[in-house]
C-alpha cells in the first residue's frame, strides 16, 4: 500500500469521481484539500466537514504548495496552473494512477474512439460468466477506486485518453486500443497524433497488447510486438468468416460461434466481440463461459440494441448514436434480409451529412426523417425519403409496411434535444412504439 501519510494532497474536480479520491485518502488517515472550477459541483452536498473546499476556480496557491495533485480527467493537464505546479516539482496524478498502485488483481484495460463500453462490459459478462470475482468501471459506471477489493480477482477498467495522460504505474495483464479516430480534438491542439500518443499508454508495461488489424492508429508506436494480438474483419488473430450466408467468430483459423446465437448484431458489434474474446483468452478465462456471455450479452442501452423482434421484422434501438460517425459505423457491413427502414434525424449540431450518401445506396432502403434537421437528412435521398414532424409520426408509417425480414433502425446521426429531454428518452420512445406498432 502507498504511504501518503504527511503529504499535502489537493484533488481537483469533485463529482463521484472526486469523492471516490477523497474517500480513498481519508482511509488512509489523510485528509486532502479539494478544489473545483463549478461554483456548485455535484458531490459537494456530500463532502465531510474536515475536507477543505475552494470552488468557482483553481486555487494556484493550494496547487503549489501542493505534494500531490489528483487532477480529474475534465481539467487538461496543459492548463497553465498545472504547468506551472508541475515546473515546481509537484507531483500530478489521476484517480486511475492511484487505482493502479494498489490493485492486486491483473488488469484489463480499455480504450478506444469507439466501442469501448461495450467491450468493457462483455469482458465484464464473461469473467462473470466465469465465476469469478471482478470489477468493472473506470470511464463508465463505478469510478476505479470504488472498485478495490482484496478478494477481486479481477478487473476490467475502460480508460479515456484523459485518464491515461496522468497513469504510469498501469501493468495491464491485457490492454487494447479498439480504433483511433478524431475526438476531444478541442483538447489535443497537435491534432490526432497527440491524441493517439496518450491512448498508446495503455501498452506501456501490458503483458499482452489486443491491436485492430484494421487500424494501424492501434498499433504499438514501434508497431506490433510479440505481445500484440490482433483482431479484425477480415484478417487477424481473430476475425470474421463468411460462409454460406452465416458470419462465425473465428479465432486462428477455428471457427468458435455462429454470430446468429448472438443477440447483438451489427458488424461494428462482431468486431467488439472479437476483442473482448481476445481480452478474455489473454487473461486465461475459459472460452466456454465467454461464448456463453457472447449468446446472453443484449448489448448497451441505446447502442445497437435489439429493441423488438417479431414476425421477422427487428427493431434496432441505436438511439446514441447522436453523430454521423457513429451512424456510419451502424451502416457500415450492415446485413438485412429484406429493406432497411432508417430512422434519421433531431438536432445535427451543424454537421456534414454528406458522407452518410455511401451508406444509403440500393433499392432495399427507405428513409425516415423527423425533427429540427429532418429535410436537410431527406435529400440525401429524396427518392426514398419521407420527411414527419416527429420520430413517432414515422414509426407509425413504418409500422403500416414492414415485412418478415425487413429490419427497423433508429441510428438517428443527430442530437435529441430538439424534441426529447435526451437520447435516453428517444430510445425508450421507440422501443415502447416498436412494441406497441410491431
Amino acid at each position: 500500500m502507498t504511504d501518503y501519510q504527511g503529504k499535502k494532497v489537493v484533488i481537483i474536480g469533485l463529482g463521484l469521481t472526486g469523492l471516490s479520491c477523497v474517500d480513498y485518502f481519508l482511509a488512509r488517515g489523510v485528509t486532502p484539500c479539494v478544489m473545483d472550477t463549478r461554483i456548485s459541483p455535484p458531490g459537494l452536498d456530500k463532502l465531510p466537514e474536515s475536507v477543505e473546499r475552494h470552488t468557482g476556480s483553481l486555487n494556484e496557491d493550494w496547487l503549489l504548495a501542493a505534494d500531490l495533485i489528483v487532477a480529474s480527467p475534465g481539467i487538461a493537464i496543459a492548463h497553465p496552473a498545472l504547468s506551472r505546479a508541475a515546473d515546481a516539482g509537484v507531483e500530478i496524478v489521476g484517480d486511475i494512477e492511484l487505482f493502479c498502485r494498489e490493485a492486486q488483481a491483473p488488469i484489463v484495460a480499455i480504450t478506444g474512439s469507439n466501442g469501448k463500453s461495450t467491450v468493457t462490459t462483455l469482458v465484464g459478462e464473461m469473467a462473470k460468466a466465469a465465476g469469478v470475482n471482478v470489477g468493472v468501471g473506470g470511464n463508465i459506471g463505478l469510478p476505479a477506486l470504488m472498485l478495490l477489493d482484496p478478494n477481486r480477482e479481477l478487473y476490467v477498467l475502460e480508460l479515456s485518453s484523459f485518464q491515461l495522460e496522468t497513469t504510469s504505474s498501469l501493468k495491464a495483464a491485457a490492454a487494447t486500443i479498439l480504433n483511433v479516430t478524431e475526438d476531444h480534438m478541442d483538447r489535443y491542439p497537435f491534432g490526432l497524433q497527440q491524441y493517439r500518443a496518450a491512448k498508446l499508454r495503455v501498452y506501456e508495461n501490458a503483458a499482452v497488447c489486443v491491436v485492430n488489424a484494421d487500424d494501424a492508429l492501434t498499433m504499438p508506436v514501434r508497431g506490433a510486438d510479440v505481445r500484440c494480438i490482433s483482431f479484425g474483419v477480415d484478417v487477424g488473430d481473430y476475425h470474421l468468416n463468411h460462409q454460406q450466408g452465416d458470419t462465425w467468430l473465428r479465432v486462428k483459423g477455428e471457427k468458435v460461434l455462429n454470430t446468429k446465437e448472438m443477440k447483438i448484431v451489427g458488424r461494428h458489434n462482431y468486431t467488439n466481440a472479437l476483442a473482448a474474446l481476445a481480452l478474455a483468452d489473454a487473461v486465461k478465462l475459459p472460452r466456454s463461459s465467454s461464448l456463453k456471455a457472447l449468446t446472453t450479452f443484449t448489448g448497451l442501452a441505446h447502442r445497437f440494441q435489439l429493441a423488438w423482434e417479431r414476425n421477422g421484422v427487428r427493431w434496432i434501438n441505436d438511439s446514441k448514436a447522436t453523430n454521423v460517425g457513429s451512424t456510419e459505423a451502424a451502416l457500415n457491413g450492415l446485413k438485412v434480409e429484406g429493406t432497411l427502414h432508417l430512422l434519421l434525424g433531431g438536432d445535427g449540431k451543424s454537421a456534414d451529412f454528406s458522407s452518410l450518401s455511401q451508406y444509403l445506396q440500393g433499392s432495399a432502403i427507405r428513409l425516415y426523417c423527423f425533427g429540427r434537421d429532418g429535410a436537410e437528412l431527406a435529400a440525401l435521398r429524396p427518392d426514398v425519403a419521407e420527411q414527419t414532424e416527429t420520430m413517432a409520426e414515422a414509426m407509425k408509417l413504418i409500422a403500416a409496411r414492414v415485412q418478415p425480414g425487413d429490419m427497423v433502425l433508429l441510428s438517428p446521426a443527430c442530437a435529441s434535444l430538439d424534441q426529447f429531454k435526451n437520447f435516453e428518452q428517444r430510445g425508450d420512445q421507440f422501443t415502447q412504439l416498436a412494441k406497441e406498432l410491431g
